[in-house]
């Protein structure tokens, strides 16, 4: 019996070892238990994403769903994205959507993701209510998902079309097609890919084919991930505007400017904050994570904008959407997960994207124009990050150190300020900050830092892996 504990955003496992059909079928039954104990008529949206064995998966979800009485919208589509399940979620009135994704993770995992009925990450108190119940074992008489589907318990449903016409409904995609300039697109193999060659068949497309083992590279949009995307728009020569790219299930997302320049999540939610308020003219709260740029409170600071900090996680950002009862304008969280208001309370790589692309076409600026117009507010910025791999003990001497105010400098850089909502931030007399962070599930310490440009946020770090590593 192996034992299975939910994570941040959901259960991850190895295929074939962890991730077997019965181990899926034990938590799809728990989650029929949930479902049954919290809700009158109990249904949910189901479907998975490109990963190996996706709709071997999907389909057992169903048919344990369908034997306890739940009734299963089922995706019709081979795969979907994560943002599609939860918005079908919320268009079908069901209890709760159910994907079969690990996200970015490497290839050889696949996983479990729950979404609750409003279109967003189930609370913790739910997802820790499922593991309650999940069985040692299970023996179920199951019948075919025909059968099911004869009884009125199973219906197939086509969650990218509802997607592309909430899509076509909301943006202007004639302005984005008739840009003066290229846009390109990578899906990292992942479940963006359809969509995205349906709704732009011209432009510049890379890794949008069915390929479950993603070439052996895990589908994260991170910089040393995207080579290849990066030298597809630097040969462009300035004629690809701007390259999106998405995660494993479409869920997170990266940026290329017209020079073949990463932009990473810091940047993209300040353009968001700049083009909702001053461009369409929206107002509401935005959420931020503690290791976000310290630059989103001095831009909502000029346009007369609450910012709230929270834990690091998507789950608190969505908790605030839904529970605050406050007007919302953008969440995000450094990792790529943003989510704006008008749409789901939920992370979607292709809406954020979409929203930058517009901001572009309507204005005629290209993306390095409008970043500079973030930096005539807030100054210029670089947020870098170190992973370190540390032995157990000296993650915790770290952590015990850090909250005893053992640190009083690293290295040249004094500290005169620390926060500590979700690991340590330090602040330094020119307003930089280096922040700590333990991981949660392996013997390593997170380490960002922010300061006015790259080299100098490095050296930051680098005089702090000089302390802490003694």
């Amino acid at each position: 019996m192996v034992k299975i504990k939910f994570g941040t955003d959901g259960w991850r496992a190895i295929i074939a070892d962890d991730f077997t059909v019965e181990n899926v079928k034990r938590v799809a039954y728990a989650t029929a238990l949930w479902l049954k104990e919290n809700f009158d008529n109990p249904s949910a949206v189901v479907g998975c994403d490109p990963r190996f064995a996706g709709p071997l998966f999907a389909d057992a979800t169903t048919r344990v769903l369908a034997s306890q009485g739940v009734k299963v919208f089922r995706a019709s589509n081979t795969f979907v994205s994560t943002p599609m399940i939860s918005l079908g979620a919320v268009r079908l009135k069901t209890s709760a959507g159910i994907i079969i994704t690990a996200s970015h993770n490497p290839p050889s995992y696949n996983g479990y993701k729950i979404k609750a009925s409003y279109g967003g990450p189930a609370t913790p108190e739910d997802i820790e209510k499922v593991e309650a119940v999940i069985p040692d074992t299970l023996s179920l008489d199951l019948k075919s998902i025909e059968d099911y589907k004869n009884d009125g318990l199973v219906e197939y449903t086509d969650l990218e079309e509802m997607y592309i016409a909430h899509v076509e409904a909301n943006f202007d995609l004639e302005a984005i097609r008739n840009h003066h300039k290229a846009w390109a697109y990578d899906a990292m193999f992942g479940a963006g890919q359809n969509v995205m060659q349906r709704l732009f068949p011209d432009i510049t497309h890379l890794h949008c084919d069915h390929n479950p083992g993603f070439e052996g590279q895990a589908p994260e949009p991170i910089q040393r991930n995207l080579q290849q995307f990066e030298d597809v728009i630097k040969m462009s020569e300035g004629e690809i505007a701007c390259g999106l790219v998405t995660d494993g299930d479409a869920d997170r997302i990266g940026l290329y400017d017209e020079n073949g320049n990463f932009v990473d999540s810091h940047h993209i939610l300040l353009l968001l904050i700049h083009y909702m308020y001053k461009v369409k003219g929206q107002r509401g709260e935005v959420y931020s994570t503690f290791s976000c740029t310290s630059k989103i409170q001095k831009l909502c600071n000029h346009y007369d904008l609450n910012n709230t900090v929270t834990k690091i996680g998507f789950k608190y950002i969505c908790d605030l959407i839904v529970n605050s009862g406050k007007p919302f304008m953008v969440g995000g969280e450094e990792s790529g997960g943003i989510a704006v208001e008008g749409h789901i309370p939920e992370r979607d790589g292709i809406w954020i994207g979409l929203i930058i692309w517009e901001f572009m076409a309507k204005t005629g600026r290209s993306l390095t124009d409008l970043i500079q117009e973030i930096y005539d507010i807030t100054g210029k910025f670089a947020v870098e990050r170190y992973d370190l791999h540390v032995t157990e003990e000296l993650k915790q001497q770290i952590i015990a150190n850090s909250k005893s105010d053992k640190y009083e400098s690293f290295g040249s850089y004094k500290i005169v300020k620390k926060e500590d909502l979700d690991g340590f931030k330090f602040f330094f007399e020119d307003g930089s900050w280096v922040m700590i962070r333990p991981s949660g599930t392996e013997p390593v310490l997170r380490v960002y830092s922010e300061a006015p440009d790259s080299a100098a946020s490095f050296a930051i770090l680098d005089a702090t892996k000089a302390v802490l590593l003694g």
